[in-house]
């Protein structure tokens, strides 16, 4: 189509007239989309059942792998990385190994005069009032 010769009335007709199929489109697009759910599902159905197992055996196995944290679940205690362990020698329930700082390590190194945020005031902290146990 010659868009030259058109006038802005006519341009505005045709932009919402685009407007409106591609409204129609997205809605037929998504309703497609879910058929097509349906009928995987229904395969996924069949195909398990054809080799004579039960949903409840095999659904499991394949949600599985799209969890986070069922992999960590998983893994073995020990991830191949051992990490110094800190324990509050007041209190032994008190652990620290690694990441965040936990609350009651931010609020004894404030109570001895040292700065959370500061990273040698961490390792200070952790060298001059933490045991250290190895893993």
């Amino acid at each position: 189509m010659e868009y030259a010769n058109l006038s802005v009335d006519e341009i505005q007709q045709q932009l919402e007239t685009i407007e409106q199929n591609k409204a129609e489109l997205q809605r037929a697009l998504v309703t497609r989309r879910q058929e097509a759910k349906h009928g995987v599902v229904a395969q996924v159905r069949e195909l398990i059942t054809q080799n004579g197992y039960e949903l409840d055996e095999i659904l499991p196995l394949i949600t599985a792998r799209r969890r986070r944290g069922t992999a960590a679940a998983a893994r073995p205690a020990t991830s191949g990385r051992d990490y110094t362990r800190y324990v509050d020698p007041e209190n032994p329930a008190n652990v620290y190994v690694r990441g965040v700082l936990p609350g009651w390590m931010k609020q004894k190194m404030q109570e001895q005069g040292y700065d959370s945020s500061v990273k040698a005031d961490r390792e200070a902290f952790k060298a001059n009032y933490l045991q250290a146990v190895e893993a």
